[in-house]
């Protein structure tokens, strides 16, 4: 008499399945939590806290890379995973880059002469800050609202962009500067400036409506030509060895490829003619 072929045990490996990608969300919550912690340690002679901060912020990017990934190939994506990754994001790229910006631009300035003027620099970072933690938020709850986040104007259709700057990809660029400069504070009132200008234009780009590269056309599970692996171990080993220069070039150049797209959609439909109506064409022919 033959014997019953055991079946497989999928509902514990799915169950399984599903907690991988909340243990990399995890990751990306402590990280942003060291990054506080960092920030709040860091003094005007121990500014390497800083550039630890800024570090744990790049980190969580990866991993917040990673978590959307796998639940999309492992099809483990489920509304707990979403609400918690949205959640994770609004602490770790929201409020750890905002007090990062804060204390790295602002508070830990040096006392000028003119006491007053110290101190209105000290609140417009402030204000610089906490814009951009709304803008990072305001960011979050528009793309958990919109049923179809991918962009219409100016864009075309597809994944492959973003409808504003992400969250991740704001905290990074402020996390990349930081980094670039090994966590040593500002030190003058025109750099402040500067950097109160470069934190209100990151946070104006995640509430734009400018597209931006979103990278979800790339797919690991098929074959890659060699020259794509090459290209990507060419990348990480300069991360690895030049990490402040390479990642402040790659910051930078991800801001301005949106203005760039906005820009050339702009002068696009300026200098394009209009399209002829439809009833207009069916009549003619």
């Amino acid at each position: 008499m033959d014997q019953p072929i055991p079946r497989p045990r999928r509902r514990r490996f799915s169950k399984g399945m599903y907690i991988l990608p909340s243990l990399f969300t995890t990751a990306n919550v402590a990280l942003g939590y060291y990054a506080i912690l960092e920030v709040m340690h860091a003094t005007a002679s121990d500014y390497w806290h800083l550039d630890n901060a800024a570090k744990a912020i790049g980190f969580a990017v990866l991993f917040d890379g990673l978590d959307g990934r796998i639940a999309r190939m492992t099809g483990t994506s489920s509304d707990f995973g979403r609400e918690l990754d949205s959640l994770a994001d609004a602490i770790t790229f929201g409020v750890a880059p905002a007090v990062l910006a804060w204390t790295w631009g602002f508070n830990l300035m040096p006392t000028v002469l003119l006491t007053e003027w110290h101190i209105k620099l000290t609140q417009l970072g402030a204000i610089a800050s906490f814009l951009f933690l709304m803008a990072g938020a305001s960011r979050l709850a528009r793309f958990n609202i919109t049923n179809n986040p991918e962009p219409s104007n100016p864009g075309r259709p597809g994944k492959k962009y973003f409808v504003g700057m992400p969250i991740p990809a704001g905290a990074g660029v402020i996390a990349a500067i930081v980094h670039f400069e090994g966590g040593d504070p500002v030190v003058s009132w025109y750099t402040a400036l500067t950097w109160f200008a470069m934190v209100i234009t990151i946070g104006y780009l995640m509430v734009s409506t400018w597209r931006f590269y979103s990278f979800k056309d790339i797919d690991f599970r098929s074959r890659h030509p060699f020259r794509l692996i090459l290209f990507l171990g060419a990348v990480f080993a300069s991360i690895w060895f030049f990490s402040r220069q390479v990642l402040f070039f790659i910051a930078l150049l991800y801001t301005i490829s949106g203005v760039f797209w906005r820009v050339q959609w702009i002068f696009r439909r300026k200098s394009g003619p209009p399209p002829t109506p439809h009833k207009e064409v069916s009549q003619a022919s």
